[in-house]
């Protein structure tokens, strides 16, 4: 080989800083990139799933009266949608509430919330205008009425005229 055949170190751009950017685009990390449809597809997801467990969903669907098992799948999904809904404030019953408030007391829904909600419902005989914004009343302020509710009940059965 002659010298003008061998490598030149010299003249090649060996150094990894010095590369063309078109040819090696900059990749933003994952916690840096926007979430995609895909990324809040499965918090929606895994949000179902963990209504679902907390309200014990398979016991409470056969334990349901017939045709209730409809309420209670609109319930879960407006349950999901609520606290799915990335904002500051939510909107219950005329007051604003922080979002992560309302969301955490959503998560701790359990099956005697939803029993209790849809009882209140069978009972109800007067109309209802925004069926959404009362469950989601309702709902929210269950774990906070269910003890007295029954409690009121107890006392109109034995004491208030009540048939037993």
């Amino acid at each position: 080989l002659s010298k003008s055949d061998t490598i030149n170190t010299n003249k090649n751009k060996t150094d990894l800083s010095d590369t063309d950017p078109s040819i090696y685009p900059a990749v933003r990390p994952p916690e840096d990139r926007p979430p995609t449809a895909a990324d809040t597809m499965d918090t929606i997801r895994a949000y179902r799933e963990i209504l679902k467990e907390n309200i014990e969903y398979d016991t409470l669907i056969q334990s349901a009266r017939l045709g209730e098992k409809e309420y209670i799948d609109e319930i879960v999904e407006l349950l999901v949608e609520t606290i799915s809904a990335k904002r500051d404030t939510l909107s219950i019953g005329g007051a604003e509430y922080p979002y992560q408030f309302v969301k955490n007391k959503l998560l701790k829904v359990e099956s005697s919330h939803i029993q209790y909600l849809l009882e209140c419902l069978h009972d109800n005989t007067t109309k209802i205008h925004n069926v959404r914004a009362y469950l989601l009343a309702c709902i929210f302020n269950a774990p906070s009425t269910i003890n007295n509710y029954y409690r009121a009940e107890v006392n109109h059965d034995m004491y208030g005229g009540g048939n037993l």
